[in-house]
Order: structure tokens, then C-alpha cells, then sequence
């Protein structure tokens, strides 16, 4: 029987601005499974960052979580203190952050960050301690491991500190691990060689990966099942082959649609999704993705109900729901304009 590890119901997020509140995420409800891998996908803005920040409590002021709840092994997170945040936070969940310069203390050596974790969460003694980050450094593919924890992040390449965060986050066998946008700006070549670290991961422990990223390859190559986000909102979920292979959403579709087919040569004409993000100052009412949307209609105009279009597939359009398909025309008719 699958046993649920996390549960996120309706989770709301703001930031404050001058401007009034940035309504980052808009009410979104997922899980994941213990041992599996969930994509969480999205164009810059759609939320998926501030989503993860809030299952690690890392949401600082001016934002805040207004609603929802955050269950983590049907515990509410939200009602934890620091000190027990502290205790779980690098422990039982753990994140890698999208810049390793920015994570990494560029004052302290690599293997002194290394065994500060594996002393205050794990209780070894500093032999023991230096011995297993040793261990660490190996197993995410950096060689003369010992010479290694003596230097400093300056010392090491982006891929290579970005495997350091890794090792980190996997020193205490976490249940949970965060990764977010974990090959960005790396060459193709330490972006298979870390993308490797996550499938070894997944096939020999029962850590559960939530991987946020803008990179549907890299979303095929590794997870089991995916959520789509866009403007603050959960689009379309499923499993990777019903995303890839049977998109109900159109903006899912337009995201595959922009993407280089292998095989198809230097010549390919790639199909961008016109027209910009939502305001989440003023976020629409209806659709968000309704005045970039080719296949928007009038119903549009209103929230569309999450459906499950199969087993374990939901999508938040219209368009799978069959008793609004009957009145579809053009939205544009009804005088809400697409974007040029």
C-alpha cells in the first residue's frame, strides 16, 4: 500500500508589495508518495519556488502563507515552531537551492559545512563525521574526496558545488527531498551526470524527490508524476506519459508544443506561447491562462473546476468539462481580448 508522505491542501501564498499583495500562489492541493519523484513544472512566476519554500517553512516577510495546510507524515507543519523546524529542516526534509554560490558558506571549507550537519543531526563524532562526508563527496562523483573538503566553495566549478549541496541534502537519508532547479545554468554534461544522482536516489532508498524545474526533459528523464503550474495555480497533474503523451490542458500543450523535438534538425521552427503571465497584483477571476489561450471561449470568463479526465489525471480547463464544451465560442466575442 503507498503510504502518503506529504499532503498539501489549498495552499495560499502573498507577498506584500506598495503595490498591494502578490498573490504568488492562489490555493493549490498535491501530495507526494513516499519513494516517488514529482516534477513540479512551470514557467518563471508560476509559483513553483514559493511553493517549495512553504513546505520548508522558509517563507520570510513580506510574504506569508494566508490559507491551506502543509501535512508532512500527517503532521501540520504549519503549526511547528523554529526550534522544531530546526530539527526537521536539513533532517528529515531537505532542499537544494538553485544558486550552490549563495547556499554555500564562501568562509568555511567544504567539509567543515559537511560535518556541522552530519554532528547536530546525526550525533557523530568528528572521525566519524569526516569519514561519512568523505563517503558523500564520492558518492555524488567528486574524486580525491579528502583533499576536497579541505577547500573552499571558490575553489570548486558550479557543477561541482552544486554536487556539494546535493551531498549535504542527502547526508541524513532525508524522507523528503527538495530540489529546485538543480541543473540550471550547468553544461549538458554535469546536467546528465546530476540527473544520474537523482535516478541512483530514487532507485536505491525511499526518499521521495520534488523537483521543480522549467525543463520538461528533464521532468521525462526522471520523475513518475507531474504537476503543471501557472499563475499561482495547478493547471494539470498526472503521470509523466499522460503529460507527455496525452496533455488535456492547453497551456501543457503549448509548453511541449515550444519545446525542440529530437531528431528534428537545426532547422526547426519552435511554436513560443504568445502573450505574457498574469498580473498576480490583480490576478483574472477566470482562466489565468484564458487571454493567452488559443482555444479559450466564453466560459473562460470563470474558474474552471479541477476534473479527472482518468485515473490520476486532473486538468483545471474547460475544455475537459463536458457540460461546459456546449457553448464553445470564441472568448474573445465576449469581449475579453488575447494578448498580440
Amino acid at each position: 500500500m503507498t503510504e502518503r508522505l506529504l499532503s498539501v491542501d489549498n495552499l495560499k501564498v502573498s507577498f506584500a508589495t506598495r503595490d498591494g499583495d502578490n498573490q504568488a500562489v492562489r490555493g493549490i492541493s498535491f501530495h507526494i508518495d513516499k519513494g516517488e519523484t514529482l516534477g513540479i513544472v512551470g514557467e518563471s512566476g508560476s509559483g513553483k519556488s514559493v511553493t517549495a519554500r512553504s513546505i520548508m517553512s522558509l517563507i520570510s516577510s513580506p510574504g506569508r502563507i494566508t490559507d491551506g495546510s502543509i501535512q508532512f507524515r500527517g503532521q501540520d507543519c504549519l503549526t511547528w515552531s523554529e526550534k522544531e523546524w530546526r530539527k526537521l529542516r536539513g533532517n528529515r526534509i531537505s532542499m537544494i537551492f538553485q544558486d550552490p554560490m549563495t547556499s554555500l558558506n564562501p568562509l568555511k571549507r567544504i567539509g567543515q559545512q559537511l560535518t556541522e550537519v552530519l554532528r547536530r543531526h546525526r550525533g557523530l563524532d568528528r572521525q566519524q563525521a569526516n569519514n561519512e562526508a568523505e563517503r558523500l563527496l564520492r558518492e555524488v562523483g567528486i574524486s580525491d574526496a579528502k583533499t576536497r573538503l579541505r577547500q573552499y566553495p571558490h575553489e570548486f566549478s558550479g557543477g561541482m558545488r552544486q554536487r556539494v549541496m546535493i551531498a549535504m541534502a542527502l547526508s541524513c537519508q532525508p524522507d523528503l527531498l527538495i530540489a529546485d532547479e538543480p541543473t540550471t545554468a550547468l553544461d549538458a554534461t554535469i546536467q546528465a551526470q546530476i540527473l544520474d544522482l537523482f535516478k541512483n536516489l530514487k532507485q536505491y532508498s525511499d526518499t521521495s524527490i520534488a523537483l521543480i524545474t522549467h525543463d520538461l526533459g528533464v521532468v521525462a528523464q526522471v520523475c513518475t508524476r507531474v504537476i503543471v503550474m501557472y499563475g499561482g495555480l495547478i493547471m494539470e497533474e498526472g503521470r509523466v506519459e499522460d503529460i507527455f503523451y496525452r496533455p488535456q490542458h492547453p497551456y501543457t500543450k503549448g509548453l511541449l508544443g515550444s519545446l525542440p523535438q529530437r531528431g528534428s534538425g537545426s532547422r526547426e521552427r519552435l511554436v513560443p506561447i504568445e502573450g505574457t503571465p498574469p498580473n498576480l497584483l490583480a490576478p483574472p477571476s477566470g482562466c489565468p491562462f484564458a487571454e493567452r489561450c488559443p482555444q479559450a471561449f466564453a466560459r473562460c470568463a470563470e474558474m474552471p473546476p479541477i476534473v479527472e479526465t482518468e485515473k490520476g489525471h486532473y486538468s483545471m480547463c474547460w475544455l475537459s468539462h463536458q457540460a461546459a464544451t456546449a457553448d464553445n465560442h470564441d472568448l474573445t466575442s465576449e469581449g475579453v481580448e488575447h494578448n498580440e
